[in-house]
């Protein structure tokens, strides 16, 4: 079967490219007639497979890890095309491997949307995971918020070697609980590593966890239990750099992502890179020529040099002023980004979906608070959701300019509107894509295939 999957899939792939079809139908048709592909293939690779799932985070997590290791000298396997389902990855395997399906790599790290990280982990056991936070997302599909850490919970299960949690989430540090764990190394026949990534005291109220958001304002909220001691802790985020601590000591970092929640997901990018790199330099036989060290300052220049995934916080260039894109997808998400990127001196848009991919239940728009959009106002509102989001805005005294559910016209109004300022455009995911085909029209937008 091999030797008809890989080239049959090779095929589809490049004329799926030609036609501009989607990036996850050639993973589709392999997994029809080769379910036993990806397994197969990724059980060579001498470190294994990380697995990076959770709500919130994991593009632009999975990208800072990939580069952490790579300036280690580890060659690595990832889904760059943003297709996080099982067919996302078997594509992108199909992009990599030789046409006799051999894959030149050391490790696999791998962004996996939570349903489908399941059905992934039950074929291919990864040796790490990082599971980030359990928020309201896409309630249609997933359910309550519970069944969500059920499905992390069964990919930290599924882990052979380390598992790293972020403490600061209670139904993700919870997960410990339920593996039977060995706190230093993994014994043969016992349960994962368990390692942590945490918050300073003094940014926790920056991240409520979902009860605490939805509690009612004065109400008592029930005590945290102790927190365990983290690998890497954030201590402090400045404008441009940000201070983590581990192995006893403070180092500081310029950093080019922007957003309070992207140098968070740093700290647990850094914890799971520090481990896979302390075990390849132990590793045998690695695809990359030597051995790769462990190199701590090497792991911090590659982590000041990491630019914001595509549409999470990713700036571009229109008329020769900066417009970002920041992508919203639920309360907490939307919240980060508004205390991220302030509004004063930007024009505003807000372009809010409600297809597949976004989640169709916009409810949890109300449990955002807008206020710091009153001063400036928002200039403009499309996305199919345009006339909930401007009925959202009007209760908490928000200016709207204009209102245009199509996002091509909207788009093109909003440029013309806000020239001589920087722009800042607010989306879900669908409608962020569309944006970006829009604007790479007449910018240089980063190509993902």
């Amino acid at each position: 079967m091999l030797y008809i999957s890989v080239p049959l899939g090779k095929l589809v792939r490049r004329v799926s490219r030609l036609r501009g079809g989607g990036s996850a139908l050639p993973g589709l048709v392999v997994e029809k007639i080769d379910p036993g592909f990806m397994r197969r293939t990724l059980s060579t690779l001498p470190l294994g497979v990380a697995v990076v799932s959770g709500t919130n985070g994991k593009t632009t997590t999975t990208k800072m890890v990939v580069e952490l290791l790579e300036s280690q000298g580890l060659k690595v396997f990832t889904n760059r095309t943003g297709s996080n389902f099982t067919r996302g990855v078997a594509a992108a395997l199909l992009g990599e491997v030789d046409w006799r399906g051999r894959l030149d790599a050391d490790v696999a790290v791998l962004e996996l949307d939570e349903a489908h990280a399941v059905h992934f982990v039950n074929q291919v056991p990864p040796r790490y995971c990082l599971l980030l936070n359990v928020l309201r997302d896409q309630l249609d599909r997933f359910g309550e918020i519970d069944k969500t850490a059920e499905l992390l919970q069964h990919i930290a299960a599924k882990t052979t070697g380390t598992v790293v949690l972020n403490r600061e989430d209670p139904r993700v540090a919870r997960i410990a609980d339920t593996l039977k764990t060995d706190t230093v190394t993994t014994v043969p026949g016992g349960g994962p590593d368990v390692r942590y990534f945490g918050l300073d005291d003094s940014l926790l109220s920056t991240f409520p966890n979902d009860d605490e958001m939805r509690a009612a304002p004065g109400s008592p909220v029930p005590p945290a239990p102790p927190r365990p001691p983290a690998d890497v802790v954030l201590r402090r985020v400045g404008a441009d750099d940000a201070d983590f601590e581990y192995d006893g000591a403070m180092v500081t970092t310029g950093m080019k992502l922007r957003g309070v929640y992207n140098i968070f997901n740093a700290a647990a990018a850094l914890t799971l890179a520090r481990v896979i790199a302390a075990r390849g330099t132990a590793g045998q036989g690695l695809a990359s020529e030597g051995k790769p060290a462990a190199d701590s300052a090497g792991l911090l220049k590659a982590l000041a040099n990491v630019a914001p995934a595509f549409g999470r916080g990713e700036s571009l260039v229109v008329d020769g002023l900066p417009l970002e894109l920041v992508l919203v997808k639920n309360p907490s998400g939307f919240r980060l980004g508004l205390k991220s990127f302030p509004a004063a001196g930007y024009a505003t848009m807000v372009a809010i979906n409600d297809n597949y991919a976004d989640g169709r239940d916009m409810s949890w728009l109300w449990d955002v608070e807008f206020d710091t959009l009153r001063d400036g106002g928002v200039d403009q509102l499309t996305g199919s959701r345009a006339y909930d989001m401007a009925l959202r805005l009007q209760y908490d005294d928000v200016a709207v300019g204009a209102v245009d559910p199509e996002i091509a016209p909207a788009l093109a109004a909003f440029i013309r509107g806000g020239q001589g300022k920087p722009k800042r455009i607010f989306c879900t995911y669908t409608a962020m894509l569309a944006i970006r085909r829009e604007l790479s029209k007449i910018t240089t937008v980063e190509v993902v295939s």
